[in-house]
C-alpha cells in the first residue's frame, strides 16, 4: 500500500502484513498520535475454543496494547443467539445460553494469555449486557429505521448466499443490524472509536460507522485484516485432524508446537511476521534460510507462537520431544500427528487397530503383516503381537508409532 503511517500502531500493522482494508487510514493514523484510542474485535461464542483462525486478529489486539492503547475483547453472548450469516451457505445451529456461556468460559482462558486485562487495561465485554434487555419495538424505532434493506441486500457476505438460491432467515438478516449496534454501545460506553476484524466483516463494520454517525453524529473507523490461506491454498486454521483448537485441553501444546513446524517454506516469513513478536529484520532473515537450515526458522517460529499461547516450558518441552523422536530415534522428515478418541480405550484397543484408526496402515490385515515382518516400534520398542492391548497409560502424553525408519507419529488422546 502506498500510505505510510505514523503512528506506531499502524505502521506495525503495514510492516507486518495485518492490513486488508481501512476506512480512513489518515483519520485513524491522526486519532492514534493524539493519544490512546479504543478499539474492539467481536468473537461470536459458536465453539468451546478460539481456533489458529481468530489468532491473526488476536495478535492485533495484542499489538494494539503494546502501542499503548486500549483493546476490548467482545464476547457475543447477545449475537450467538442470532447467528453471523456472512459468507455462510446456511444457517449456524442455535445453542442455549448454557452453552453459549460455557463456551464464553473457554475462549476467556485464550485472550488472557495474550492480553492483560485489569482498570486501566484491556476490556472484556459480552454484548449480552446491552442487547437481551432491548425492547423489540423501541429498537426497530431508534435503529430499525436507519438501515436500508437495498443496500445491507448488497452487502457480498449475504448476496452471494442469495445469488446461490440459499435461504436467509429474517432471524439472521438482523445480525448485522445487532453488530452495528454494538459499536454505537460501545462508542457511547467506552469511547470506542475502531472496530477491527477479518475483511468478511467489512460490510458488518460500515453498518456500525454510519449509524453511529446517523445516531450520534460520531466518526469512528473500521480496519480488516486479510482471510489467510496458507501457500498452498488451504484455510489457516485448518489440519489434516481438523481445527487447530487454542484450548491445551482441546489440543495438546505438543501438537499445537507442531502445526507450527510443519509450515511450508514459503510460509514461513509471512508467518513470522503475523504470529510472533520478532523484529521484522529477523522474520525476513529467517525467512531467506534455504536447504535443511529453513528448518531452523520453523523450530523458530513453533517455539514463539506456542510461548505467547502455552508459556516457554510447554514451548521447550515439545521441542525436546521432537528432537527426540528424530534424533535419539535416528528419523528424518516431519513428524506426523495423530489423534484418537478415549471412547476408543474405554472399548479396549489393540495396536492393530490403533494402526488402522490413525492411517498408518489401511486395513488390520496389513497391520498384522507389518508386525509380523518387523516393522513397528512403539516408543522404540519393537512388536511383536497384533493384539496387544493399548491403553491411556501406554499413550501417556504421546505414543511415538514408528514404521520403519523414516515412518513416525505422536499419538495423542482427545
Amino acid at each position: 500500500m502506498t500510505f505510510q503511517p505514523k503512528s506506531e500502531f499502524l505502521r506495525v500493522m503495514v510492516e507486518r502484513g495485518y492490513v486488508a482494508d481501512c476506512t480512513d487510514y489518515a483519520a485513524l493514523d491522526q486519532a492514534l498520535l493524539e493519544g490512546p484510542v479504543t478499539a474492539y474485535i467481536g468473537y461470536d461464542a459458536t465453539a468451546a475454543s478460539l481456533h489458529v483462525g481468530h489468532l491473526l486478529n488476536i495478535m492485533m489486539l495484542r499489538w494494539f496494547q503494546r502501542t499503548g492503547n486500549r483493546p476490548i475483547t467482545l464476547m457475543g453472548g447477545g449475537t450467538t443467539k442470532v447467528g453471523d450469516p456472512s459468507f455462510r451457505s446456511e444457517e449456524r445451529p442455535l445453542l442455549t445460553e448454557a452453552a453459549i456461556q460455557s463456551n464464553i468460559d473457554g475462549m476467556q482462558q485464550v485472550f488472557a494469555r495474550y492480553l492483560a486485562y485489569g482498570e486501566g487495561a484491556a476490556l472484556m465485554l459480552n454484548n449480552a449486557e446491552w442487547l437481551d434487555g432491548l425492547n423489540y419495538l423501541e429498537f426497530l424505532r431508534d435503529i430499525g429505521r436507519h438501515f436500508s434493506v437495498n443496500r445491507m441486500l448488497s452487502f457480498e457476505s449475504v448476496k452471494s448466499r442469495l445469488d446461490r438460491e440459499q435461504s436467509l432467515s429474517f432471524l439472521e438478516f438482523n445480525y448485522m443490524i445487532l453488530q452495528a449496534y454494538d459499536f454505537l454501545e460501545l462508542h457511547r460506553r467506552y469511547d470506542c472509536r475502531l472496530q477491527m476484524g477479518g475483511s468478511d466483516q467489512w460490510g458488518n463494520i460500515v453498518n456500525g460507522i454510519d449509524l453511529t454517525r446517523r445516531v450520534d453524529d460520531a466518526v469512528i473507523w473500521g480496519l480488516t485484516s486479510p482471510l489467510l490461506t496458507t501457500s498452498d491454498g488451504r484455510k489457516m486454521g485448518k489440519s489434516a485432524g481438523g481445527a487447530v483448537w487454542l484450548n491445551g485441553a482441546m489440543l495438546s501444546p505438543y501438537e499445537f508446537w507442531q502445526f507450527w513446524r510443519n509450515t511450508t517454506d514459503a510460509d514461513v516469513g509471512r508467518f513470522l511476521k503475523l504470529y510472533t513478536e520478532l523484529p521484522v529484520e529477523e522474520c525476513d532473515r529467517l525467512a531467506a534460510l534455504r536447504g535443511s537450515e529453513i528448518n531452523a526458522a520453523k523450530i523458530r517460529l513453533a517455539n514463539e507462537v506456542t510461548t505467547l499461547l502455552h508459556g516457554a516450558d510447554a514451548a521447550a518441552s515439545a521441542e525436546a520431544t521432537a528432537r527426540e523422536v528424530f534424533e535419539q530415534g535416528g528419523a528424518g522428515g516431519d513428524l506426523e500427528v495423530a489423534t484418537i478418541g478415549a471412547e476408543a480405550l474405554s472399548g479396549g484397543l489393540t495396536v492393530a487397530q490403533l494402526l488402522v484408526q490413525t492411517g498408518i496402515t489401511a486395513s488390520g490385515k496389513e497391520a498384522k503383516r507389518l508386525i509380523a515382518e518387523g516393522g513397528l516400534r512403539l516408543n522404540n520398542q519393537a512388536v511383536s503381537d497384533p493384539q496387544m492391548a493399548v491403553d491411556a497409560a501406554l499413550i501417556g502424553d504421546g505414543l511415538k508409532v514408528s514404521v520403519g525408519k523414516k515412518k513416525h507419529r505422536m499419538v495423542t488422546v482427545a
